[in-house]
């Protein structure tokens, strides 16, 4: 019992750090590949690669995937991440991974909210309490005592936020496959797919050079597909079945000062002081989100159905599938 505990706890950490990097990772791969080329690129091969190893068992037969299945992986993934992770990866062109990830860390608190316009139900006051306060926080990332921030590319990343948020919430209904990894590798392919599509229309192709992509930018990339959405999504799908969700809803709140510590480790980022003031006003935002809706669940409750990922990253943000990626 204690080695399954300790085994358990070992595949939180994974998490926190793995996804917590997964902004740190896109920085490098956008450096010297346009970002849906990447972003698409990335998907596919995660989503196919996943694909091949659990379809065999777990997509066959009576469990095969049926056009509702297609549909609504495809629709969760558009949201998640084509308009979340790709998103996030355009914006990390011109922000620091560790700014672009206290920004993403919002998005627990738009999916309360996005969850209360859906149903139709009272907004509690704490949500509008985090709301407010995630909103100031990215105010004072923007405009606080030292910051130098491109607002188109903040902009960006609050709308994938907001988007990853509609696809969790759109997905906690959707008929998906039954098993996690089918839904997920299913959502990434239909992303990649959709990706690489935007990229082409976007004229990517036009400003990719084979012979000039970086060797951390091919790095980037590999981490995302291999740690990022394919290992990383296994321990958060064993620590999500094997702890109480308060435990597992601390990645919410971690991986954003994981990816800020890395970027300035390994990307030679800097932070200034609205980096923390505006970071320690949005970690506040999260932390009374997650903590309150963690008091209402029992322990045992999947949290599902109150924060993300990027995901695949965005993920948003940073990965991918109907639980909370990044």
């Amino acid at each position: 019992m204690k080695k399954e505990h300790a085994l358990s706890w070992a595949a939180l950490v994974t998490v926190w750090i793995l996804w917590g990097s997964t902004y740190l990772g896109i920085s490098m791969a956008v450096e010297t590949i346009p970002p849906f080329l990447m972003a698409g690129t990335r998907f596919l091969v995660a989503g196919a690669l996943m694909f091949a190893v659990v379809a065999p068992r777990h997509a066959s037969g009576e469990r095969r995937l049926t056009w509702p299945h297609i549909r609504s992986a495809t629709t969760v993934g558009a949201l998640m991440l084509v308009g979340g992770n790709g998103l996030l990866s355009a914006g990390e062109e011109h922000l620091d991974s560790g700014l672009a990830a206290l920004i993403v860390a919002t998005v627990p608190v738009w999916m309360v909210l996005i969850n209360a316009l859906v149903t139709r139900t009272r907004i509690p006051a704490t949500v509008v309490a985090a709301l407010v306060l995630g909103t100031a926080g990215i105010g004072i990332l923007v405009g606080g005592p030292g910051g130098n921030v491109n607002i188109g590319a903040v902009i960006v990343v609050v709308i994938a936020s907001a988007l990853w948020a509609t696809g969790s919430v759109y997905a906690r209904s959707a008929p998906l496959p039954s098993h996690p990894m089918v839904a997920a590798s299913t959502q990434m392919i239909a992303a990649g797919v959709m990706l690489l599509a935007l990229g082409v229309v976007r004229g990517e192709p036009a400003r990719l050079d084979v012979a000039e992509i970086s060797g951390a930018s091919l790095a980037g990339l590999a981490w995302l597909v291999f740690a990022g959405s394919i290992v990383a999504f296994t321990a958060y799908m064993y620590a999500n079945s094997t702890l109480p969700n308060d435990a597992v809803a601390t990645y919410a709140y971690v991986n954003p000062v994981i990816a800020v510590v890395l970027g300035v480790a390994l990307g030679g980022e800097t932070i200034g002081a609205n980096v923390y003031l505006g970071g320690a006003v949005i970690v506040g935002a999260v932390a009374l989100i997650v903590t309150g809706r963690s008091k209402g669940r029992p322990s045992n409750q999947r949290p599902d159905a109150d924060a993300p990922a990027p995901s695949a990253s965005p993920g948003p943000p940073a990965d991918a599938n109907h639980t909370r990626r990044r």
